[in-house]
């Protein structure tokens, strides 16, 4: 067997680990059937990539403002 490596960026991170906390309350709740884990699997990172890109919509982060003019 192959040693496989993962390498992800930041924000990769966080949206995994969002669907990881989604996935979590589903599993807790009893909605994910047996057999069907990979498929709620990617009902949850699609949930999660979608909270993400809603936040990154809708707030302006400190590195996507514009530098001050410095005078020149």
């Amino acid at each position: 067997m192959s040693t496989r490596y993962l390498r992800l960026s930041p924000s990769e991170s966080i949206v995994i680990q969002c669907a990881s906390t989604i996935y979590a309350a589903y599993q807790n709740a009893g909605r994910v059937p047996d057999g069907q884990e990979t498929a709620w699997m990617d009902r949850c990172i699609r949930e999660a990539f979608y909270i993400a890109d809603t936040a990154d919509t809708a707030i302006t982060s400190d590195d996507e403002m514009a530098a001050p003019n410095r005078g020149g």
